[in-house]
This record gives C-alpha cells, sequence and structure tokens, in this order.
C-alpha cells in the first residue's frame, strides 16, 4: 500500500515539475497540479483504505475497557428487562363506574 502511495505522489510530483517548466506553465498551475493530482486522492485513498483498521482499533479498545471494568468488580450493565419479570401495563386499565 505504501508504496502504491509514494508511486502516486512521485508521478504527481514528476507532473507538477514539468507544469512549473513548460513555458506555457506557471508555478502556481504546478502547485494545484500537485495537489489536485497528488495530495488530495492519496489522502482520500488512504482515509478510506484506513476506516477498517480504526474500527477494528477502537474496538479493541472498547473491549480491553470493558475487560478492565469486568476485573475490577464493576456489574455488567444488562437490559433492563432481564430480570426475567412480566411487563407491566403502561396504562393501568380503568374500571367503569356503576
Amino acid at each position: 500500500m505504501h508504496l502504491v502511495v509514494i508511486a502516486w505522489l512521485y508521478v504527481a510530483l514528476m507532473m507538477a515539475v514539468a507544469e512549473a517548466t513548460n513555458t506555457n506553465g506557471t508555478v502556481l498551475g504546478a502547485v494545484f497540479t500537485f495537489l489536485l493530482y497528488g495530495l488530495a486522492p492519496v489522502a482520500l485513498v488512504v482515509y478510506l483504505m484506513g476506516a477498517p483498521a480504526r474500527r477494528k482499533a477502537i474496538r479493541a479498545r472498547e473491549a480491553a475497557e470493558r475487560d478492565a471494568a469486568m476485573q475490577a468488580g464493576a456489574k455488567p450493565s444488562v437490559a433492563p428487562d432481564a430480570g426475567g419479570e412480566t411487563a407491566a401495563d403502561a396504562v393501568p386499565p380503568v374500571r367503569e363506574k356503576t
């Protein structure tokens, strides 16, 4: 992966140098060539390709925190209805007055 990034940046740099040294080219054009053809696409691809690794690191950190909490004696969080009792009615029935 790093080799592709280095190669892409090298090609973009050579394009920028060619732009700057051309008789019709400018240094500003070379800078924009390097930024738009080199750094921007590489940054986007590296960010997108690194997403699974970041997600895996977050999950590993959360698991480590959960394990540390379990070893410290903290009770694990459970769902509110995990007691095994049936749920009560949210609104109690109303009797008719006779």
